[in-house]
C-alpha cells in the first residue's frame, strides 16, 4: 500500500511531467502556429531537397530555351522585336504537336505601333511586321503573360499585352496568365498561387495554372477545379510546388533547333509533342532566375537557381500529376509531436542533466530520419518543430531542477550526504524520498559499543581519543554505508545505524546482521591498531557490543527550530540499544532479537540464546547470538 510521503512524490512528478510536456508542445504549437518554425522548416524542405536530387521524371512539361545560342544566331535582331521568331517557333511546336504553348515574355507594345510611332515613310512594315505572330495568337492554345506590379506609390497595377494581340486571344482574359512567382520571405519560390484574384471577371489566374488548365481541358471560370483527382479551388492560397528535381531537370530545347528548316526532324524537338511547352530566357544574362529548394548552400557549395520559365514547368507538372507536398493533418501531426515530446519528458525528468542534454540531442537527429522518408513519398513532417519542442522541454526541465529541483535534491543531499552512501543518496535524490514531517516505517536499528571505553579515554589525552575514535568509526561505519543503511548519529563512543530508511530496502534485516558481522570483523581487527599505537599503555583489551533489533519507528525530521535531525524513535529503537548492553551479560560480541531473525530469514548460524527482560518492554526479548551466514 502507497504511503502518504509515496503518492505525494508520484503526484509532484506527475506535474512536473505534465508541465513539461505542456509547455514544449505549447510553445512549439504557438510557434509554428506564428510562422516562427518556417525558417527551421524551409532550412530541411530544402536540404531535402539537395539530398534527394533529381526526384521524377518531368512527363507534361518542357521548356523552350531562349539561351546563348540562339541570341547569338540573332543578335541583329532586338528582343523587343522578335514576334516572327516566336511565331515560328509557336508554329513549330503546334506542328510537333504540343498541347498547349506559353510565352514567358511580357511585350507592352507592339513592334508594329513602336514602327507606326518612328513614322517610316515607304515602308509596309508597319503593317505586316507582326502578322505571323497574331496567326498564332489567333489559333488558340497559346498563352500570354500578365505582371502584377507595385507602383512608386503602392499601387498595383496589371501589366497587359498589347491591345491588338489582346483582341486576337480566342478566350480572352483567359488566354492570359500572372507570372509573378510567389517567393517566401527568404526570398526562394517554394510555393504557387493558382489565383492571384478570385474573381472570374479577372486576368488574375496564375500562368502555369492557366497553361495546366487549357492542357486538361477545364473551363478557367470555375470557382473549382479537379485534376489529377486533386482539388484545386479558385482561391489566392499558396500551394507547395512539387520540383521534379534541381535545374535542368524538365526537358529543356534550344529555341534556336525549332527555327531551323529542319525542326520538325529533330529527335529532340519531336520528343515536345504531347506536352506543355513555355518559351522562356535561359542565358546567363536573364533576370529571370530565382532561388528554389536546390539553390541553398550546402557543405559551402551554392546551387543554381532556377530560370522562372522552368519554376513554371514545375507548377504546371505538379498540378497535372497532382504530386504536391503535403502536410499530414492537424491531429496525426499534433500527436507525432505529442508522442514524441511526451518520451523525451519522461527521459529528462528521470536522468542527469547531461544525459538529458544526450537524449535531447539524440531524439532531434532520430527524427530528420522518419522527416527524410516521408519527404520522399511528398508528406512534410516537422523536423525543426519536433527539434525545437525538443530542446524547449529540456530547458523546462533544467529550469525546474535549478529552480525547485535541484534545491530539494541539494538539501536532501546535504541533509543524508553524512548519514548514508552516494549510491543511496542518489537513490534518495532520483527515486521516492522520506517524509521529513514523519512517518511510522518498518526498520531494522543498530546499536555498537566500545567496550571498556571510560578506562581507554582516562589513560588517553584528548587529542589520543579523538584520533582513536576517528579511526575506528572510519572503519567500522564502512560496512553500515556498503549495505545500504544510514549511520543516523555516533553517541559518544557508540554508533546508531538504521536500516530501511530512508531507502526502503525489504531486506533490511538481513542487511543489517551483514553489517554486524562486518562490525565485529573490524573492531577484532582493530586491535592489533590499538597494540601498535598505544604500546605500553596498559589498555584494556579493545572490543565492542553490538545489538539489533527489527520493528515499527517513527522516522522524520525532529529537533527544533534552528537545529533538527533526520532520527529514528520509539520502542524499537530503545530495545535495540538495550539489546547492546545484553552482550555484556551473555558475554558475546553481536546480539539480534527474534524479530530481526525472523525478518532476515534462513541461513543464519546463531549461538547462545537467552530470553532477557529489557527496560522499557513488558514483554520479554528472546535474544540469539549471532555467528556467522550459512556459506
Amino acid at each position: 500500500m502507497a504511503t502518504a510521503s509515496s503518492l505525494s512524490f508520484r503526484l509532484r512528478g506527475f506535474w512536473r511531467f505534465a508541465l513539461v510536456v505542456a509547455v514544449a508542445f505549447g510553445c512549439s504549437e504557438a510557434m509554428n502556429r506564428l510562422g516562427w518554425m518556417d525558417p527551421l522548416e524551409n532550412l530541411y524542405y530544402d536540404y531535402w531537397h539537395q539530398f534527394a536530387g533529381k526526384r521524377r521524371d518531368a512527363l507534361h512539361t518542357a521548356v523552350v530555351a531562349v539561351d546563348e545560342q540562339t541570341l547569338d544566331d540573332y543578335k541583329d535582331d532586338p528582343l523587343a522585336f522578335w514576334q516572327p521568331h516566336f511565331a515560328s517557333a509557336m508554329e513549330t511546336l503546334t506542328r510537333v504537336g504540343a498541347k498547349v504553348v506559353g510565352l514567358d515574355y511580357l511585350y507592352l507594345v507592339s513592334a508594329e505601333d513602336w514602327l507606326r510611332k518612328l513614322k517610316l515613310s515607304g515602308n509596309d512594315t508597319s503593317r505586316s511586321y507582326d502578322s505571323p505572330f497574331r496567326a498564332q495568337l489567333a489559333a488558340g492554345n497559346k498563352i500570354l503573360i500578365t505582371q502584377l506590379v507595385e507602383l512608386a506609390n503602392g499601387e498595383g497595377r496589371l501589366l497587359l499585352p498589347p491591345r491588338d494581340h489582346l483582341y486576337l486571344l480566342p478566350q480572352g482574359i483567359n488566354d492570359l496568365g500572372v507570372a509573378n512567382l510567389n517567393p517566401d520571405d527568404d526570398n526562394s519560390v517554394r510555393r504557387f498561387l493558382p489565383v492571384f484574384d478570385p474573381d472570374p471577371g479577372k486576368p488574375a489566374v496564375g500562368f502555369a495554372t492557366q497553361l495546366a488548365l487549357r492542357a486538361a481541358g477545364l473551363d478557367p471560370t470555375l470557382g473549382e477545379w479537379d485534376i489529377a483527382g486533386v482539388k484545386l479551388p479558385r482561391e489566392a492560397v499558396p500551394r507547395l510546388i512539387g520540383y521534379v528535381g534541381p535545374p535542368g531537370s524538365v526537358p529543356t530545347v534550344s529555341m534556336r533547333k525549332l527555327l531551323q528548316a529542319d525542326a520538325l526532324t529533330d529527335p529532340e524537338v519531336q520528343k515536345l509533342k504531347g506536352r506543355v511547352v513555355i518559351i522562356a530566357a535561359s542565358d546567363r544574362g536573364t533576370q529571370d532566375r530565382h532561388p528554389s529548394p536546390y539553390s541553398r548552400a550546402i557543405f559551402g557549395k551554392l546551387s543554381d537557381q532556377m530560370i522562372g520559365g522552368e519554376i513554371h514547368a514545375n507548377i504546371v507538372e505538379t498540378v497535372l500529376s497532382g504530386q504536391y507536398p503535403r502536410r499530414l493533418p492537424f491531429a496525426v501531426e499534433s500527436g507525432y509531436v505529442l508522442a514524441l515530446v511526451v518520451i523525451a519528458a519522461l527521459l529528462y525528468l528521470r536522468l542527469h542533466p547531461a544525459g538529458g542534454l544526450a537524449v535531447a540531442l539524440l531524439l532531434g537527429l532520430l527524427c530528420l530520419a522518419p522527416a527524410w522518408f516521408m519527404f520522399l513519398d511528398d508528406w512534410l513532417l516537422p523536423a525543426g518543430r519536433m527539434q525545437t519542442a525538443l530542446a524547449i522541454g529540456f530547458l523546462t526541465t533544467l529550469g525546474l531542477r535549478l529552480t525547485g529541483e535541484e534545491r530539494e535534491r541539494a538539501r536532501l543531499k546535504k541533509m543524508f550526504g553524512r548519514y548514508v552512501s552516494d549510491d543511496v543518496v542518489k537513490v534518495l535524490t532520483e527515486g521516492e524520498r522520506p517524509d521529513l514531517d514523519g512517518e511510522s516505517v518498518h526498520v531494522t536499528v543498530l546499536f555498537s559499543d566500545i567496550r571498556n571505553f571510560t578506562t581507554i579515554s582516562e589513560k588517553l589525552n584528548a587529542h589520543e581519543v579523538v584520533e582513536m575514535l576517528n579511526a575506528y568509526f572510519s572503519r567500522t561505519t564502512e560496512p553500515i554505508l556498503a549495505e545500504g543503511g544510514m549511520v543516523n548519529k555516533f553517541i559518544g563512543d557508540a554508533v546508531m545505524a538504521i536500516f530501511g530508511s530512508p531507502v526502503r530496502h525489504p531486506d533490511h534485516a538481513r542487511r543489517a546482521l551483514r553489517a554486524a558481522l562486518l562490525m565485529a570483523k573490524e573492531a577484532d581487527d582493530f586491535k592489533q591498531w590499538m597494540r601498535e599505537r598505544f604500546p605500553d599503555r596498559g589498555l584494556p583489551e579493545f572490543g565492542v557490543g553490538i545489538g539489533v533489533h527489527t520493528g515499527d519507528a517513527v522516522i522524520g525530521d525532529i529537533g527544533s527550530v534552528k537545529r533538527t535531525e533526520f532520527t529514528a524513535i520509539g520502542d524499537t529503537v530503545n530495545a535495540a540499544s538495550r539489546l547492546e548492553g545484553v552482550t555484556k551479560e551473555m558475554k558475546c560480541v553481536l546480539v539480534a532479537s527474534k524479530a530481526t531473525l525472523l525478518a532476515a530469514g534462513e541461513g543464519i548460524v546463531t549461538g547462545k540464546q537467552e530470553t532477557v527482560k529489557v527496560k522499557g518492554k513488558d514483554e520479554p526479548l528472546e535474544v540469539f547470538e549471532i555467528l556467522r551466514f550459512e556459506p
